[in-house]
């Protein structure tokens, strides 16, 4: 039976129940009296990570370079993907199993560790471990998270609820950078890590005891708890390891790194398979579909913005910062891409909605690299990015709400670490493939800052050519798998 299925049977057979209940108990909205306190905390908690995941890249090179550690400037980055990846795995059957409590709680302990080892570090590598002990705590917590959204709100605020996540990003994306830049500045970058854990009380005083009342414990206390799956785990492992070495690959453009990305391949394909659902990379219709769309949507769009501020400084002579500019109203747009899809009205249209947001990606995408002409003014790509960012926020928003409408209670664990899995996931696999090609191009390396300090234009265009138009591809491929998302009616 499939996970649709089973949730077909588990609503059949608990209609009425939980979810009017919860809603009968709340009919405020997600800022009513019951729910306040669980949105305000787990907003929060969102708020604070954005702002961390903003604020991180302004301080690494200042980092890095006082540390004497540049040659390892990458792994930095790369030690919390992997790390995240193995806590995505863990918290799905944590939850499953406990419920999101322990996993949320552990999370955020880790992620604030993890800012302390790191900004009090003396060498790269206690940075560098300080940065994976971060990672593990934001695996843990973002899946704890859709395990909470889907125990503690009715179905019907849930799309409130994740419009709302997506909101928390504005603010930081806006004036994250900003603010890391002065406190890096003035006060030196070890602040920028250190000054975030205090936060971590606030969040913390207003989410767990909210989420103890309403989300904690097994869904079926009589029930005995599922054997934790030790098999999945050492997928996990399995999976990071093998991102890690792909990344590696793809940065290091060697014969020799043909051994790294056939280990790591080895070690991908197999744990890929057990970890994500049955059918995912044959875009089976229903929940195959949504984790595969998460993950073509995030990786095309993620890998195609990661180039746009590098091409407007060195193919056009734009400063860093007005370059970063040229991104920031995709936080807003992004953001109201969210709430119109939370609309209810909207509700019967989501799938036509989700197909709309990709074919905006991909238009978007395919427009940046306009601007390599000459004539082509550069606002271009900033109305571009606001219209992709616009799609994005319809297509995330709505595949988060769409797992849980199709996943049965006791297993929105492990489906909401499969889709996180295939958002993290198909970033590094699609970073290193455009990278790749970015650098035998001409490029230069993925991630070199020298080009972009410098302010030279030494990169040849075809090579950010070769980036975004084979991403504008992958993005339409995801339209055509928004087209899959429900199952057809039965006859």
């Amino acid at each position: 039976m499939t996970a649709l299925e089973q949730h077909g049977a588990h609503a059949d057979t608990n209609a009425g129940t939980d979810a009017d209940v919860t809603a009968g108990r709340a009919p405020g909205g997600v800022l009513g009296r019951e729910h306040r306190a669980l949105s305000l905390g787990i907003v929060s908690v969102v708020l604070l990570i954005a702002f961390e995941a903003t604020a991180v890249g302004t301080a690494m090179p200042v980092a890095a370079r006082e540390l004497r550690g540049v040659e390892l400037y990458a792994f930095a980055f790369s030690a919390y993907f992997t790390t995240s990846l193995f806590g995505m795995v863990v918290a799905g059957q944590w939850a499953d199993r406990r419920g999101p409590l322990g996993a949320l709680a552990a999370g955020i302990s880790s992620f604030a560790a993890g800012l302390l080892l790191a900004g009090t570090a003396s060498t790269m590598w206690q940075f560098i471990g300080g940065r994976a002990v971060q990672g593990l705590g934001g695996g843990l917590v973002i899946v704890a998270l859709y395990v909470v959204v889907g125990r503690a709100y009715p179905e019907r605020l849930r799309p409130t609820i994740m419009a709302a996540f997506a909101a928390s990003w504005v603010v930081p994306s806006v004036i994250g950078p900003l603010i890391s830049g002065t406190v890096t500045e003035q006060l030196g970058w070890r602040w920028v890590f250190i000054g975030i854990p205090a936060l971590v009380v606030v969040p913390l005083a207003l989410a767990l005891p909210a989420i103890r009342r309403m989300a904690s414990g097994p869904v079926d206390p009589t029930a005995p708890a599922p054997r934790f799956d030790a098999h999945r785990t050492r997928l996990a492992l399995a999976i990071s390891l093998g991102a890690g070495l792909l990344q590696y690959a793809g940065q290091n453009l060697r014969w020799l790194s043909l051994v790294p990305a056939a280990a790591g391949a080895a070690l991908l394909v197999p744990a890929v398979l057990g970890l994500l659902p049955r059918g995912t990379y044959r875009a089976v219709r229903g929940l195959p579909s949504v984790v595969l769309l998460r993950g073509v949507a995030a990786g095309s769009f993620i890998a195609a913005e990661s180039f746009v501020p590098l091409m407007l400084v060195t193919q056009r002579g734009l400063s860093p910062t007005l370059a970063g500019l040229s991104l920031a109203v995709g936080g807003a747009t992004w953001a109201l891409g969210s709430y119109v899809q939370s609309r209810p009205r909207v509700e019967p249209y989501r799938e036509r909605l989700m197909v709309g947001g990709m074919v905006l990606v991909a238009t978007a995408i395919a427009a940046a690299p306009s601007v390599l002409i000459e004539s082509v003014p550069v606002w271009v790509v900033g109305v571009a990015w606001g219209w992709g960012c616009f799609g994005m926020g319809l297509v995330i928003a709505s595949s988060s709400v769409l797992l849980l409408q199709l996943s049965a209670p006791e297993e929105a664990g492990a489906n909401s670490a499969a889709l996180q899995i295939s958002d993290a996931l198909s970033n590094v696999l699609l970073l290193a493939g455009g990278g790749a090609a970015f650098a035998a191009l001409g490029g230069g390396a993925v991630g070199a800052h020298t080009a972009a300090t410098a302010g030279a234009g030494g990169s040849h265009p075809a090579a950010f050519a070769v980036v975004f138009l084979p991403m504008a591809a992958v993005a339409l491929v995801g339209a055509w798998v928004a087209t899959r998302l429900t199952s057809p009616a039965a006859p």
